[in-house]
């Protein structure tokens, strides 16, 4: 519904170069440049002063700028919330997914049950993981999804709606395929002294603040880097621009393409489940149920 190079064009403003940009897109900077001259074209608005240290945003391109990624956003869930619309008379579970909190162990939980389910359909709804929108997604249970399956112990999250706990995911490190440790095959605690790890700041989530706590207080050697409280893509592209290493969880070893997962010699782990409306509809409510049971 929006056109597209707008996200290459925030790709730009931030990191105010094409190769950079180019870098984070996986795509060429010839591409990039191509890219925005054709939106400059289209809007008939010169957007960016190339300068021989990069670029920058031109007084119409910071207005742009500024009201582009609201733009994306309600784009995109106007038209997530029109596809499930379509599906809203049918007797279909709307099932949410994204990049870090994938359908595919909703699926595997399906094949177990759906012979109790015979009359429904299933209708997959993706959304963006990003740590502005994702309550926003939480408190569309019950309208837009009927779950999400996820990783979650986030105090805002169980503010929001049920939450039945299907497992853990182990917690893990992610660094740079050029990283030291990128060739080990387990590490110790004691291998991240002199580095920077990078996990989600304190209050939220019991387990990270359980980890940070131990970090503190009998690892000082190791200097913690504060994360939104909710990973997106663009935590994982830090670690990798950065060097630092990434706390994660075994779920997400392929996230990014130039990372690699590492196992700790520790025991923490995180849980994930389904997550549903504290005012769910009965069959809703009989799928958790039904899930309980199996368990």
């Amino acid at each position: 519904m929006y056109n597209h190079m707008l996200d290459t064009f925030i790709a730009v403003a931030d990191y105010g170069s094409f190769t950079k940009a180019a870098e984070y897109l996986y795509i060429s900077p010839t591409a990039v440049m191509k890219q925005m001259n054709a939106l400059e074209n289209h809007l008939d608005i010169k957007l960016l002063e190339r300068t021989s240290s990069g670029v920058r945003l031109t007084a119409a391109g910071s207005l742009i700028y500024q009201d582009a990624k609201f733009m994306i956003d309600y784009s995109k869930k106007s038209l997530a919330s029109a596809k499930a619309a379509i599906h809203a008379n049918d007797t279909t579970f709307c099932i949410g997914t994204s990049l870090l909190n994938p359908a595919k162990p909703f699926m595997d939980l399906w094949y177990r049950v759906n012979k109790d389910f015979p009359e429904h359909k299933l209708h997959l709804v993706p959304f963006e993981d990003n740590h502005e929108g994702i309550l926003s997604e939480i408190e569309q249970l019950g309208e837009k999804f009927d779950f999400l399956i996820g990783v979650c112990d986030s105090k805002e999250w169980l503010s929001r709606c049920n939450f039945l706990a299907l497992g853990r995911y182990r917690k893990m490190i992610a660094v740079s395929r050029e990283h030291r440790l990128a060739g080990k095959e387990r590490v110790e605690i004691e291998d991240l002294y002199g580095e920077t790890l990078m996990m989600v700041e304190r209050g939220d989530s019991g387990v990270n603040d359980f980890l940070r706590n131990d970090l503190e207080l009998h690892h000082p050697q190791i200097v913690i880097e504060d994360t939104p409280k909710f990973y997106d893509l663009s935590v994982f592209n830090r670690c990798a621009e950065t060097g630092n290493v990434l706390l994660t969880i075994e779920c997400w070893q392929e996230v990014h393409p130039g990372l690699v997962s590492i196992p700790v010699n520790w025991d923490y782990s995180i849980p994930y489940g389904l997550l549903y409306s504290f005012d769910a509809p009965e069959d809703v409510c009989r799928f958790a149920e039904t899930v309980r049971n199996i368990i």
